[in-house]
């Protein structure tokens, strides 16, 4: 589980997140949304090690892990799955996939590849940089399967993907969450953001404003007040 109370971060003096507080317990979906400049990515930044907050708490399997490295919080099961791909793109897929790798499980970890994302499969020899969009985010989605994380925070995972692209992307979430991972996805289409999550956090100008059951969430008016025209994707 993961537990984020009252985050306070910035970049010198500017603020960006002002008090945020967000629960993420296994087996369940989260999305965070919000308007662009809402303060999302730093959210994520923040919880992962990326950036150290300023104030607040974060709490992974009720242990205070707040400020600690992202080499800690990946150790500790936390797996950040990054907005633009994170993957090494002059390496091999097959050699991306073995760094990804738990050490002496680099064989069945290129078999998980290929079952999880078949199209792999094909390319474990290929330069990761010369990979679709959708194949490079394959490659680095695959992280959150090999190194069996407690929690996933996805940033943008459909970013400038075809839509049967998003598709097979999305359909590999849900089957991290299915396998007791808790996952906390910032996503740019809230159709598809709804449709994966269980609770739906808004966030707007630094502070959360607004936080529902997704299947409850019918109101459109609230998100067109915090999202616009976001809302209808």
């Amino acid at each position: 589980m993961l537990e984020v109370d009252s985050l306070t971060a910035a970049y010198g003096e500017t603020a960006v997140l002002r008090g945020a507080s967000l629960v993420v317990p296994p087996s369940r979906a989260v999305a965070l949304l919000g308007p662009n400049g809402a303060g999302k990515t730093t959210f994520l930044r923040a919880v992962s090690g990326l950036l150290r907050p300023r104030a607040g708490e974060v709490k992974l399997d009720g242990q205070t892990v707040t400020g600690r490295s992202v080499d800690y919080m990946a150790r500790a099961g936390l797996c950040h799955i990054p907005e633009g791909r994170g993957i090494f793109p002059s390496l091999t897929v097959h050699e991306n996939l073995v760094l990804q790798s738990p050490k002496g499980q680099e064989k069945s970890s290129i078999e998980r590849a290929a079952e999880v994302f078949p199209v792999l499969g094909g390319r474990l020899k290929q330069l990761a940089g010369s990979l679709s969009g959708g194949e490079q985010q394959m490659v680095a989605l695959m992280r959150a399967f090999l190194c069996a994380p407690k929690v996933v925070v996805v940033d943008e995972a459909s970013l400038g993907l075809a839509p049967l692209i998003v598709d097979q992307i999305f359909a590999a979430l849900k089957e991290l969450v299915r396998a007791g991972a808790g996952l906390l996805v910032v996503e740019q289409y809230v159709a598809r953001a709804l449709d994966i999550a269980d609770t739906v956090y808004l966030l707007n100008r630094g502070e959360i404003v607004f936080r529902s059951a997704a299947r409850d969430l019918q109101d459109r008016d609230v998100l067109e007040h915090y999202l616009g025209g976001a809302a209808g994707a």
